[in-house]
């Protein structure tokens, strides 16, 4: 069973209905006595889940973890989406804009997870309770067994809105798993996800999965077009404090604060990380034997770096990890994006891929010198997520220290287009019709921003060699195209560059990159 299919299954659930209200406890951190009184406080925010973060990161790091038991023990995938929460049970109270499920354990999630809502400044916990469930006859046909055991909790939460049809509550954020979340705008499907934090991925070491233990789920006033959202993030290795305030809509916008609390010197840890799914494209698809011309969450790496350089990083299926690093101080953008929106480009009515959005950082403040990463995964299906891309600071974020960032993360079709720059609309390629170890490459390019005059193309390589590179104008298909051929020669590896420019050498489109293995 495949985590990437449980996760979908998690997300499809959407329902709605009244409230009942359900009482609760002051919410306090995992592995504290939760019917424990808290001191009061006027409002509860970000400092006070700072200070949670950081009292719990001069103790030795205990993974939680739950026995599942009663119907919740060895689901299967029908199973497990066979659970759903009552929406009578709605812990938002059924008022104003926004309605939120509980998500039950079993199947992979077996971490509990602590829920509180936030009503005028205190905390309230949703303690785990299986009466506010319902299981599927077909999947439970002697009726559920409800035994509970010893600390087993929910595995998350999602909210929902008006998002698309008047009357209909779509759900729009899903919070489950590790510290995966994902969201959508108007028009769009779950796609890709981000994460908290990315921690030693793609080291050799192995990747440390830090987990949210703790959320505090903010009540919305009856005009609220926000929901705010504290989080409580441990690892092995740290801690950090989280607030996420998401805006869903055209452009569903999750600004992002948090506040890093060290165990150890952190060298390899990700801020704004972001997973996605790329199995094969025109680009990329040796050995691939499918009906449909592309599969993937996201096409592209997009970048805009602190000088102002616009970057598109195709992606690609390799047969061995890769690990790119682009080396920037400030950047002004970055993002895993889906360009191709038509449903010709992948020809699939049941992933419906033209629907899954892209995903866009911002970053908020001075992000210093650092670098924004792409790790590649090898991968043979559709069922797992193998793209990351986070930024990596260069300065180490030492023992004991408070470190924060501040972001906004943007779940949209496709990020802003604020450059007066051409943009890379397809990629192509395949083995040269006259030499057999040559290859042949097709990069087409808006035609929109270009007149009568065509610019100048530079194509570069870190290794091998580029020959035969011209331009053609395709005016009915709206594409400028960009074709070269590449010798590898003895190469393995090789970065392949393109840029269209004027005769003076200023650049007319976003710089093309891509990765060639053999």
């Amino acid at each position: 069973m495949k985590r990437r299919q449980f996760l979908n299954a998690a997300t499809a659930l959407a329902a709605s209905g009244p409230f009942v209200a359900t009482p609760a406890q002051a919410q306090a951190p995992a592995g504290d006595d939760p019917t424990a009184p808290r001191p009061a406080t006027t409002v509860f925010g970000f400092e006070e889940v700072a200070a949670l973060a950081a009292e719990r990161a001069t103790r030795v790091y205990q993974q939680p973890v739950a026995e599942q038991v009663g119907s919740f023990a060895n689901l299967n995938y029908d199973q497990y989406r066979g659970i759903r929460f009552r929406p009578e049970r709605d812990p938002l109270g059924g008022e104003g804009g926004f309605r939120m499920d509980l998500l039950p354990p079993g199947a992979i999630f077996y971490e509990p997870v602590n829920i509180s809502v936030v009503r005028n400044g205190v905390p309230q916990r949703i303690v785990f309770d299986p009466k506010m469930l319902d299981f599927d006859p077909s999947q439970f046909p002697d009726g559920p067994d409800l035994e509970t055991k010893g600390e087993m909790g929910w595995s998350g939460f999602r909210l929902r809105t008006m998002l698309n049809r008047p009357g209909v509550m779509d759900e729009f954020l899903v919070f489950q798993g590790a510290s995966y979340f994902r969201a959508v705008a108007r028009g769009t499907l779950y796609g890709l996800s981000a994460r908290g934090l990315a921690i030693k991925t793609g080291s050799p070491d192995g990747e440390e999965f830090p987990l949210f233990t703790d959320f505090w789920v903010h009540q919305p006033d009856e005009s609220s077009q926000s929901v705010r959202i504290h989080a409580l993030l441990d690892s092995k290795s740290l801690t950090a404090a989280f607030q996420f305030d998401v805006n869903p809509g055209a452009v569903t916008m999750v600004r992002t604060r948090l506040a890093i609390f060290p165990r150890v010197d952190l060298q390899n840890t990700g801020i704004a990380p972001l997973t996605s799914m790329f199995w094969f494209s025109p680009a990329s698809r040796r050995a691939v034997d499918d009906y449909r011309p592309a599969v993937h969450d996201s096409d592209g790496l997009q970048m805009q770096t602190g000088a102002g350089q616009a970057l598109w990083r195709s992606l690609a299926s390799h047969k061995n990890l890769q690990i790119s690093s682009f080396v920037d101080s400030n950047p002004r953008g970055f993002g895993l994006v889906q360009r191709n929106r038509a449903f010709e480009d992948y020809q699939d009515a049941e992933a419906m891929y033209h629907q899954r959005p892209s995903a866009w950082i911002e970053p908020e403040g001075d992000w210093g010198e650092g670098e924004v990463r792409l790790i590649e995964i090898p991968v043979e299906n559709e069922f797992n997520d193998n793209i990351v891309s986070y930024w990596l600071p260069k300065a180490v974020m030492a023992k004991g220290e408070r470190s924060e960032f501040a972001y906004r993360l943007s779940f949209a079709a496709l990020p802003p287009n604020d450059l007066p720059l051409s943009r890379v609309r397809q990629v192509r390629t395949g083995r040269s019709i006259n030499v057999e170890t040559t290859r042949s490459f097709i990069v087409d390019f808006d035609l929109s921003l270009f007149g009568t005059d065509l610019p100048e193309s530079r194509v570069t390589t870190s290794a091998g060699r580029i020959v035969h590179a011209y331009l053609k104008p395709l005016p009915e298909q709206r594409v400028l195209r960009l074709a070269f051929e590449f010798e590898p020669g003895d190469a393995v590896l090789a970065d392949l560059q393109a840029l269209l420019t004027d005769k003076d050498g200023v650049a007319l489109s976003e710089s093309w990159l891509a990765r060639w293995t053999a």
